[in-house]
C-alpha cells in the first residue's frame, strides 16, 4: 500500500526561504505537500480547510509571530507538532518556546537537524493517525450497533443521561420504543439473513426519516429506538410516534421480496412520565409492551409507572444486596489534567454497576438506595481496595506518576474505623499513601471538625492526600479550614455551568483560588466541558481539571495509554463526548 500523502503548513514570510524549506524536504523518502502562509488570517484559514501532519514556522514575521502561531494552531483544535525555524530566535526563548509546547527549533544558519527533525515528527504524525483511526473504530464498535450502524442500548441510555440534564417542564425528552410485529415469523420463514436485510432496511429508513431529529438506536433483535429533545409535551411525541408509524407504510424491499411489515410503539416522556432518566428505558418498554397486546400497529402511552417502579426497586434491592458476591461492581476513571501542561496528573476512581438484567448502572441509580441499605460502607471498602491495587498495576506497568483519587461518603468517613481501613488498604495493594487521594465533602469534615482532624492528621502521616469535595457548596468555617490538614480544594461543577458569562460564578472561582493560595492548597475543578471553561480556569491558576472536556470516564487501559502519550491530552467536544459515551 502506498504511503499516505502527508501535509505540511509552512509559516513563512519570505518567498525564498520557504522554496529552500521546500527543497530541502523533498529529499525525505516520503510524499509531502506543502502550503505557505504569512499572516495570521492564512493560517487559520489554512487549519479550517484540513489537517495537517507538521507546522513549520518562522518566528518573527511582519504581522505575527511563532507564540502567535502556535496559539492559532491549539486554538483550532489541532495536535499537529510545531517546529520553529528562525534565525532570530535567542537559546533563551527558544526554551520558553519548547515549555509551551513547540517540538523543537531548527537554526536557519545551521539546517543540518532539519530532516532528522522533520523525519521524527512526521513519522510521530503517522503514528498518532493510526491510533486515532483504530480508537475511532473501536469507539463505534462499543457505541454502535454491528448490524445496523445506529446507536447501541449503552449509546441510547447515555445520550438520556446527558440531554437530561438541561431538560425541564418545556423542553422534555421523549423516548419512542418500536418492536416490528412477528418478526420471528419472518426469520423462520424466510431465513436469518433476510430476516437482517430486513432489519438494515428498517434502520436505514428510521435513520433517513427522523436522523436529524432525534437519535435513532437498535435496543435488541428488533427494538429501534427514537430518542427525541426539547419536546413540550407528550401530543409531541405522539406526534413524532404517529409519523414513525407511518414510515412502515410503505413495503420494504429484501432480497427481491416485497415485504409488508408493522410495528408496535411505545412512548414515555421525561419529565412528567419518569421523574427518573434511567427508568425512561423502562418506561417506554412497558408502554410498548402493552402497544403489543393491544395489537399490530397499536402505539401506547406509559401508564400506572408508580407500581411498577415500586416492582423495580424492591428487585434492585435484591440484585444489590448480591452485586458484590457476583462481582458485578467494577471501577471507570475519570482523568485529572494539570492546566500548565495538558498532561494527565492523576484519575478519579468512578464505580459503576454492570447489572445482568439493566447493563451498566452509574451510581446515581443505587448508591441512594445502598445508603438506604446500610451497604454504602461496603462499597466503599470495594472502591478503596480496587482504586489502591489499580494504581499499583499502574506503577508496575511503568505508567508515569499517577495518585488516584477516592471519593469518601459521609457514613463511611465517619466510622471509628475509617483510617485504619485505607491503611489496610495501602498495605494489602503495596501502594505509598502519597499516590492515593481521598474525596471527603466538607459537610461531612464539617459534622465533627475534631474526629476528623485526629483522623486526617493520622493519614497524612502516611502520605495521603485530602481533598475537600465540592468546595462552597457546604457550610464550612475558615476557622476550622485552617485547622483541618487538607491538601486540595475541589471546586464544585455548579460554579462552572457558565462562569465565562456568570460574573458571580466567576468571583467565587477567584476567590476559592484565592483562599487555596493562601492557604497553601492545591486546587482542582470538575465538570469542565468546553474549551472555554479550561482557558479561564488555567487563567485563574487552577491546578487541575477534570470533566468531558478530555473525554469521558474510561477504563484503566484509558488512563494508561493517556498517561504514556507525551502529547497533551485533547480536548474533546462535549458534543461528541455524548454521541460517544455520555466512559462509559
Amino acid at each position: 500500500m502506498p504511503e499516505p500523502l502527508q501535509q505540511i503548513l509552512v509559516v513563512e514570510d519570505n518567498e525564498d526561504d520557504a522554496a529552500l524549506l521546500m527543497a530541502d524536504l523533498s529529499r525525505l523518502d516520503r510524499p509531502l505537500a506543502f502550503r505557505r502562509v504569512e499572516t495570521a488570517e492564512e493560517m487559520a484559514a489554512a487549519l479550517a480547510e484540513r489537517p495537517w501532519d507538521l507546522v513549520i514556522s518562522d518566528h518573527q514575521l511582519p504581522r505575527f509571530d511563532s507564540t502567535t502561531a502556535l496559539q492559532t494552531l491549539r486554538g483550532s483544535g489541532s495536535d499537529a507538532p510545531f517546529i520553529i525555524m528562525s534565525g532570530t530566535l535567542g537559546e533563551s526563548a527558544a526554551a520558553k518556546a519548547m515549555r509551551l509546547g513547540v517540538q523543537d527549533f531548527i537554526d536557519k544558519s545551521n539546517r543540518v537537524r532539519l530532516l532528522p527533525v522533520v523525519e521524527r515528527e512526521l513519522r510521530n504524525a503517522s503514528l498518532r493517525r493510526i491510533k486515532r483511526d483504530i480508537e475511532k473504530s473501536l469507539v463505534h464498535l462499543t457505541y454502535h450497533d454491528p448490524l445496523t450502524g445506529l446507536a447501541n442500548r449503552d449509546l441510547v441510555n447515555r445520550m438520556i443521561e446527558h440531554a437530561a440534564e438541561g431538560a425541564g417542564p418545556s423542553r422534555g425528552l421523549g423516548l419512542v420504543l418500536l418492536d416490528i410485529d412477528r418478526f420471528r415469523r419472518i426469520n423462520d420463514s424466510l431465513g436469518h439473513a433476510a430476516g437482517d436485510r430486513l432489519l438494515v432496511a428498517v434502520a436505514s429508513r428510521l435513520a433517513a426519516l427522523y436522523g436529524e431529529q432525534a437519535t435513532v438506536g437498535r435496543l435488541s433483535e428488533d427494538t429501534f429506538a427514537l430518542l427525541f429533545t426539547g419536546v413540550a409535551d407528550v401530543t409531541e411525541v405522539l406526534r413524532h410516534a404517529d409519523g414513525v408509524m407511518r414510515a412502515f407504510a410503505d413495503v420494504f424491499r429484501v432480497g427481491g421480496e416485497e415485504l409488508s411489515v408493522t410495528a408496535c410503539a411505545g412512548v414515555a416522556l421525561y419529565p412528567g412520565d419518569e421523574a427518573d432518566p434511567g427508568e425512561l428505558v423502562p418506561a417506554a418498554e412497558r408502554a410498548m409492551h402493552d402497544a403489543k397486546l393491544a395489537g399490530p400497529g397499536s402505539v401506547r402511552r406509559c401508564q400506572g409507572t408508580r407500581a411498577p417502579r415500586l416492582a423495580t426497586t424492591v428487585r434492585l434491592e435484591g440484585a444489590l444486596r448480591q452485586a458484590a458476591a457476583r462481582d458485578e461492581f467494577f471501577l471507570l476513571y475519570q482523568p485529572l489534567v494539570a492546566t500548565a501542561t495538558r498532561r494527565i496528573a492523576g484519575a478519579e476512581a468512578l464505580i459503576r454497576w454492570r447489572h445482568p438484567q439493566l447493563g451498566m448502572l452509574s451510581p446515581d441509580r443505587f448508591l441512594p438506595l445502598a445508603e438506604e441499605l446500610g451497604m454504602q460502607n461496603e462499597i466503599g471498602r470495594f472502591v478503596l481496595d480496587a482504586a489502591t491495587q489499580q494504581a499499583r498495576r499502574w506503577i508496575e506497568d511503568d505508567v508515569p506518576g499517577l495518585r488516584i483519587a477516592v471519593n469518601v461518603s459521609p457514613s463511611q468517613f465517619r466510622r471509628s474505623e475509617f483510617a485504619d481501613e485505607v491503611m489496610n488498604a495501602l498495605a494489602a495493594s503495596g501502594l505509598s499513601g502519597e499516590r492515593l487521594e481521598l474525596e471527603i465533602t466538607e459537610t461531612a469534615v464539617m459534622q465533627d471538625a475534631n474526629a476528623a482532624i485526629d483522623a486526617l492528621r493520622r493519614l497524612k502521616a502516611i502520605g495521603v492526600s485530602i481533598s475537600i469535595d465540592d468546595f462552597g457548596t457546604g457550610y464550612s468555617s475558615l476557622s476550622y479550614l485552617r485547622r483541618l490538614p487538607i491538601d486540595i480544594l475541589k471546586i464544585d461543577r455548579s460554579f462552572l455551568a457558565d462562569v465565562g458569562v456568570n460574573a458571580d460564578n466567576q468571583a467565587i472561582v477567584r476567590t476559592i483560588v484565592a483562599l487555596a493560595k493562601t492557604l497553601r492548597l492545591e486546587t482542582v475543578a470538575e465538570g469542565v466541558e468546553t474549551v472555554e471553561q479550561f482557558e479561564l480556569l488555567a487563567d485563574l491558576e487552577v491546578d487541575r481539571v477534570q470533566g468531558y472536556l478530555f473525554g469521558p470516564p474510561g477504563h484503566s487501559a484509558t488512563v494508561a495509554r493517556l498517561a504514556t502519550d507525551p502529547s497533551p491530552v485533547p480536548f474533546i467536544e462535549v458534543v461528541s463526548a455524548a454521541a460517544v459515551a455520555v466512559a462509559a
